[in-house]
């Protein structure tokens, strides 16, 4: 096919001084775009400790192949700033690739407000100014193309990343609504979610994997996507070194029930297997896609509910945020009629009063609390002060600014993204303390429809909500083995907040008390099930998953140009083919990636060395006869008393974890560190294997010698060789490697012997 040209085009870049923006700046400038190349200078933690020239570099790179290029400075936060810049080199604007990132990556016990504010206000109130400011442009051209960046943190959580993930599925929830507002006007935008090696991930990745996972594997798909003759718009897809796939959601049939009062959270444990049934799935891709008023009716006709033993909730504290009206009133009344202690938040005094006196006028305990979600700590406290502990917590609070995007002001955006989202961080927060120490919780949080599918004239609101989505997917991971359980529900209710856009008769239909059950259910001791999001409503419960296409795997030892993908594109999207997978975590979602990186091309070999693929051959006796570099390891005696009580040393083991002991003494196998150490450092086995993966290697059998007893401090200095290479051609080897360590005065401690299955 032609070569897919962006002549006469301008693309603008955001963080484009190195990495995968680096490859986007070139390659588009290599097929005739105007690029504007902009670069904070800032380091990956987002401080100042960058280059500043990195742009300039870049620009001079494309300058000197004859390109046309202009570096931008400025922080992705003064968005309109950057497309200043475009609009007065070259006139217009064409495309934009929100690229621009940053980590401070924590466990969520030690995140601090600062790693949240920063890591959201760098990649989603970033990519939102840039691409604000750039739309008014596109639509009166009648043309436009937009990235934004997800990952797969953000589309399955992960541990350590909760202000990361939350805000890369909140880029996802934000391209949703773009996608619709802008496709009348020829503006298309699409999500991708790269795994591709850049400043950010150098420091999570091992060398050999990073080697693999070439930002130029990325490049060709997002040209595709903006070029002017893909129609493609609205779509989330996974890629790297070569493996490029789509991702959708899928959604179960779901379980109806009759809408009256027999419907309990026991009727939803009694379906929970129904509502988790995939055997004949939906895939919505709007928020009209859900027929309510018949579900209603549906819901309505049946004969009765099942109910079995009452679910209740005594001796346990509830807190509910927004609880003055609506859904956060019915949870509340459910939790109090079951025995549950409630804390009542809601911003209205009078409303939140109310409730707290039906509770107690029913019989129940509750205590009402009057702060904003973003002072998270003083909702607890309230808990804590009233009833001493914390349960369960349900953030519901929430608030609506509804406009298209072209009218959508910076308050609009930061309003709704601070009470949705960031008033769920903070009081999970706070609530998250107390649940590590007690080892139990139950989180449940809202996301919405509109989260999912996204809608026209909500781009704020899609995007809170979607990072909800991905806040509680890394908490359920991190809570997971203190017995906190955290699941997500996109409710459809008349609320203060739907009461503003429904008509009276649809709101007195979609009662709130049709979605407390699943939240009392979700809230209970008896429930395991965690990270999962539920649609609810109606008197019907579904759950919603990922699903992804079997997609293509391009050779990795070859370019990947865009027509290649332009050509592979109906495989890449095809759903029904047989090869759709569901991953649920990012060990799943890398797997795909992983596999293809044995995906080479017989046409593009180079002798078999571990880049070319070629036979798998491997020369034994040339290896045998090197002498790797030597390392160091220095330790201490805290090293040699956390090792201790590592494999099993308790506290009354005064010799091995008290440093002032008189017969304080080292473990004798604390000598496989320092060699474990040595070969992960100095023994470059992607220079000797070939088709070498880290992934794929097997730690098998450890030989130690012990030479001299090891001081409990010092300097040790250690030298290995490969020792042998069982070689099995392309299905891999046996390696065993030797490690001699001496101590400074040349005296050998100890030799250990390591034996591993590489594939």
């Amino acid at each position: 096919m032609a070569e897919l040209r962006f002549d006469n085009r301008v693309v603008i870049v955001t963080g484009a001084g190195g990495g995968l923006g680096k490859v986007y700046a070139t390659f588009f400038a290599s097929r005739g775009a105007s690029v504007v190349v902009n670069d904070v200078g800032a380091s990956r933690a987002g401080d100042s400790g960058g280059s500043h020239r990195a742009a300039d570099i870049v620009v001079d790179e494309i300058k000197k192949v004859g390109g046309k290029a202009v570096a931008n400075y400025d922080s992705v936060e003064e968005g309109e700033k950057i497309v200043a810049t475009a609009l007065s080199a070259f006139g217009k604007i064409d495309v934009v690739i929100n690229n621009a990132g940053i980590l401070r990556d924590k466990s969520f016990a030690k995140m601090t407000d600062a790693d949240w504010d920063l890591v959201q206000k760098v990649h989603v109130y970033g990519s939102y100014k840039v691409t604000k400011a750039a739309w008014e442009h596109m639509q009166k051209q009648g043309y436009g193309r937009i990235i934004n960046t997800a990952s797969a943190a953000g589309i399955y959580g992960n541990f350590g990343q909760a202000n990361y993930s939350a805000a890369k599925l909140a880029l996802f929830g934000f391209t949703n609504t773009l996608a619709r507002e802008g496709a009348k006007k020829n503006i298309y935008a699409n999500t991708i979610a790269p795994l591709a090696a850049s400043r950010m991930t150098e420091t999570v990745m091992p060398p050999e994997v990073l080697a693999a996972l070439k930002p130029e594997f990325v490049v060709p798909l997002v040209a595709y996507l903006t070029h002017d003759t893909t129609k493609e718009n609205g779509s989330l897809f996974e890629l790297g070194a070569g493996f490029i796939a789509k991702l959708r959601w899928e959604r179960s049939p779901g379980a109806v029930f009759k809408a009256d009062g027999t419907f309990t959270p026991a009727s939803v444990q009694a379906k929970w297997g129904e509502i988790t049934d995939f055997s004949r799935p939906y895939y919505p891709q709007s928020i009209m896609d859900t027929d309510w008023v018949g579900l209603l009716e549906q819901a309505r006709g049946l004969k009765g509910n099942p109910n079995p033993a009452s679910l209740r909730f005594d001796g346990k504290v509830a807190v509910v945020t927004g609880g003055g009206n609506g859904l956060g009133r019915a949870y509340a009344l459910l939790f109090g009629k079951l025995g549950a202690s409630v804390v009542v938040n809601d911003l209205g005094r009078a409303a939140a009063d109310k409730v707290v006196e039906e509770i107690r006028s029913a019989g129940g305990k509750a205590a009402a609390n009057y702060d904003s979600v973003e002072d998270g700590d003083k909702v607890v406290d309230t808990a804590i002060k009233s009833f001493g502990r914390i349960d369960i917590l349900v953030n519901n609070a929430g608030i609506l600014r509804d406009k298209s995007f072209a009218r959508m002001t910076d308050a609009d955006w930061d309003l709704v993204y601070r009470v949705h989202l960031r008033g769920t961080f903070k009081v999970s927060k706070a609530a998250w303390p107390y649940f590590l120490k007690q080892k139990y919780g139950r989180i449940i949080n809202t996301t919405s429809a509109v989260g999912l599918y996204g809608n026209f004239g909500q781009a704020n609101y899609s995007a809170a909500k979607a990072g909800i989505t991905a806040l509680s997917n890394t908490l359920a991971l991190e809570g997971q083995r203190s017995n906190i359980i955290v699941n997500t529900i996109a409710p459809n209710a008349g609320t203060a907040m739907t009461a503003t856009i429904m008509p009276p008769e649809m709101v007195e239909a979609l009662k709130p008390d049709y979605v407390a059950p699943l939240v009392g259910y979700l809230a209970h001791e008896s429930n395991q099930e965690t990270g999962g999001v539920y649609e609810v409503g109606s008197g019907w419960i579904a759950k919603v998953r990922w699903q992804r296409t079997g997609g293509v795997g391009f050779p990795v030892n070859k370019p990947l140009l865009p027509e290649q993908v332009a050509a592979k594109w109906g495989e890449i999207v095809n759903f029904d083919d047989g090869r759709a997978t569901y991953p649920t975590n990012t060990q799943e979602s890398f797997s795909a990636v992983q596999a293809n990186f044995d995906n080479l091309a017989s046409d593009a070999g180079n002798g078999g060395s571990a880049a070319g693929g070629g036979s798998g051959s491997v020369d034994v006796q040339k290896i045998q006869k090197i002498d790797f570099e030597e390392g160091t390891y220095q330790y201490t005696e805290k090293d040699v008393i956390l090792y201790a009580l590592g494999v099993g040393a308790r506290r009354t083991d005064l010799d091995l974890v008290y440093e002032a002991s008189d017969k304080f003494y080292t473990l004798p196998t604390f000598a496989v560190i320092p060699a474990f150490m040595y070969q992960t450092d100095k023994v470059p086995f992607g220079d000797y294997l070939p088709n070498y993966n880290p992934f794929m290697v097997l730690h098998a059998e450890q030989y130690v010698e012990f030479k001299k007893p090891l001081p409990t401090r010092g300097k040790l200095v250690s030298r290995g060789k490969i020792v042998d290479i069982i070689d099995k051609g392309k299905t891999g080897a046996i390696v065993i490697i030797g490690v001699t360590s001496k101590d400074e005065k040349g005296n050998e401690i100890c030799y250990n012997e390591f034996s591993f299955l590489a594939r």
